[in-house]
């Protein structure tokens, strides 16, 4: 009996690295990546022991990869609006793919920040970041968004941004 569905094509071999040689050389950005400015070192005050995530970060999550996800739609979108000018394509991709990295930078450090705070060990956070230095994520801002998220009340007289943009997720979304 001969099989009605068609044969299989062979796999097309692309040239982009991936597997091991794609991974090395992402681990050597990671490694190159400068400490944050005045990075920070969140003291524990663990939650009680659960198994499921925070609301809170799970909306996290969802709104910067929302945000991330955009910003890089707008980068690629830029090639069909100003294909044929190369300075002003230049200047919109990267204002477009920076915002997307300030995003992305911020989450890792609101995450990391979250994780020292539950008393996560700190051999097993580098791990987790894949990075040496926990520092070059856990920022001033990714703590003041991290306190927005769980509601703490600020010890500057006006709300620094990045803690009200982590109030709103935690009550819109959370």
């Amino acid at each position: 009996m001969t099989p009605t569905y068609p044969r299989k094509r062979p796999q097309r071999r692309s040239e982009i690295p991936h597997g091991p040689q794609q991974t090395t050389g992402l681990q050597q950005i990671r490694d190159t990546l400068p400490p944050a400015p005045e990075p920070r070192t969140v003291e524990p005050a663990p939650r009680p022991a659960g198994q499921e995530v925070p609301p809170e970060l799970l909306a996290l999550v969802a709104h910067h990869c929302h945000r991330i996800n955009a910003y890089l739609a707008r980068a690629q979108h830029l090639q069909t609006l100003h294909g044929d000018d190369m300075r002003q394509w230049q200047r919109l991709v990267l204002y477009a793919l920076t915002d997307a990295l300030a995003h992305n930078h911020l989450l890792v450090g609101t995450l990391a920040a979250h994780l020292q705070r539950q008393d996560l060990d700190a051999d097993l956070l580098r791990r987790y970041l894949q990075s040496p230095d926990p520092d070059r994520y856990i920022t001033r801002e990714a703590v003041q968004h991290l306190d927005g998220l769980a509601g703490a009340v600020p010890e500057e007289a006006a709300e620094p941004t990045w803690t009200g943009v982590g109030r709103q997720i935690a009550r819109d979304d959370g």
